[in-house]
């Protein structure tokens, strides 16, 4: 069993069974607080992203929303993207930066 979304203001929880149940996927995701290696941010455009430890690089197309926050949108879903977690982008093996997830496709 999986806990697929949340919902605090009701205090309910959706739990799925089955590592691949479409709720697991998401396919964008907003993050905040960002920090950028260079100190400003990149230019949109595709680059990679992990949004879990040691998963291989996501493509994914960046949208930079100022200094502090970006979106992604990833060519293919992405496995149990989770608020709170990070989300680090790279351009082939150069790190970019990267910042906390605030919303995916089940809560955006």
């Amino acid at each position: 069993w999986f806990v697929a979304r949340k919902d605090m203001a009701s205090n309910t929880l959706w739990v799925v069974q089955g590592h691949d149940h479409p709720w697991l996927l998401t396919p964008r995701l907003s993050a905040q607080d960002v920090s950028w290696v260079a100190g400003r941010a990149p230019v949109a455009g595709e680059v990679g992203a992990k949004t879990r430890y040691r998963q291989a690089d996501a493509p994914c197309a960046l949208t930079p929303q100022g200094e502090s926050h970006f979106d992604l949108q990833f060519k293919e879903p992405q496995w149990a993207v989770t608020p709170g977690q990070s989300a680090v982008i790279y351009d082939g093996d150069i790190c970019l930066g990267g910042g906390v997830i605030t919303t995916d496709a089940a809560s955006a």
